[in-house]
């Protein structure tokens, strides 16, 4: 545990099963691993405490009595932004699904692992809590990312299109996040669940479900989608066009520069006449991913591209 971990106060999760001894025993496992727990028995109490106190994030049983868990969590989503964690007795892989389409990050089915279920947990709220890491001095500051008229600011985890703000998930943003830092390259399934997850195993529709949301708040037209494409027998690869830019959170004023690397290769960004990568009028935007190198030349008409030790004109 580092010394970040040691000064943030527990995180804040609401247990919301109307089986009390389904809730004693995850309970019990949370608050040993350092998490204050609350526990509601329906889905109206469940509206009530998180009216009352904010969660950081909910584990919610799909089959309550009365509201059910799907109702839940749409309520919670139309109030704001939380973490989201369904329970689910059921086998049918549609309850799954339609449990991920209403909002929720991830899904665990009964009977389950407690100790599964904190790991779940504590892969959720690493993703909600890692820009408490950025007020340190060592960590540099974290990128704003930007294709066409869509930009994802790491940092603040605001994503816009076209100066509208997109009401994004926790998973939708980190997947729109990596998409974003790692274009043109077809990613599978599994390699998204690793990455964006951080699950070596688990039920590839997540990811199916996530992309297919991701595209109904991102596409032009969702049914035949230009920005997320799928590659069919691999996954899927986004494709930017030739405005992306990859740039420093800060300002680096004029003359400056910001680097950032990733997948092994790099971006570079400078402003105002800065000595690498883009000005407004004859500059050059330089970017490298997987060790492919692109380079764009603009205002001029001479363009040059080339990819994993290709080349074109």
């Amino acid at each position: 545990m580092s010394e970040h971990d040691e000064q943030r106060p527990p995180a804040r999760i609401l247990v919301v099963d109307d089986d009390p001894t389904v809730a004693e025993v995850v309970t019990g496992y949370l608050e040993r691993a350092g998490c204050a727990v609350e526990h509601a028995p329906d889905g109206p109490e469940a509206l009530r405490r998180a009216a009352e106190r904010w969660p950081d994030l909910i584990v919610l049983d799909l089959m309550l009595p009365g509201l059910d868990g799907l109702e839940v969590c749409r309520r919670l989503r139309a109030t704001g932004p939380v973490p989201v964690i369904m329970l689910t007795a059921r086998g049918d892989q549609e309850d799954r699904i339609t449990g991920l389409e209403v909002g929720a990050d991830d899904y665990v089915t009964k009977p389950f692992s407690p100790r599964e279920l904190v790991l779940r947990v504590e892969s959720v709220l690493r993703r909600t809590r890692t820009t408490a890491v950025r007020d340190t001095p060592a960590v540099a500051p974290r990128p704003v990312l930007r294709a066409g008229d869509l930009t994802v600011d790491t940092a603040t985890r605001r994503a816009t299109r076209a100066g509208a703000e997109l009401g994004l998930t926790l998973r939708e943003f980190d997947l729109l996040a990596y998409f974003l830092e790692h274009p043109r390259t077809a990613h599978s399934r599994e390699a998204l669940m690793r990455r964006v997850w951080g699950w070596d195993f688990g039920d590839l529709s997540t990811v199916t479900v996530h992309v297919r949301r991701l595209r109904a708040k991102i596409e032009q037209d969702p049914a035949r989608p230009r920005l997320i494409e799928t590659v069919w027998g691999v996954g899927y690869r986004f494709e930017p066009g030739e405005t992306t830019a990859v740039a420093d959170a800060a300002d680096s004023g004029s003359g400056g520069a910001a680097g950032r690397s990733a997948s092994g290769g790099g971006a570079v960004h400078a402003t105002d006449g800065g000595a690498a990568g883009r000005s407004a009028n004859d500059g050059a935007v330089v970017h490298a991913t997987d060790g492919g190198a692109a380079v764009h030349v603009m205002d001029g008409g001479a363009a040059v591209h080339a990819a994993d030790g290709g080349a074109g004109a």
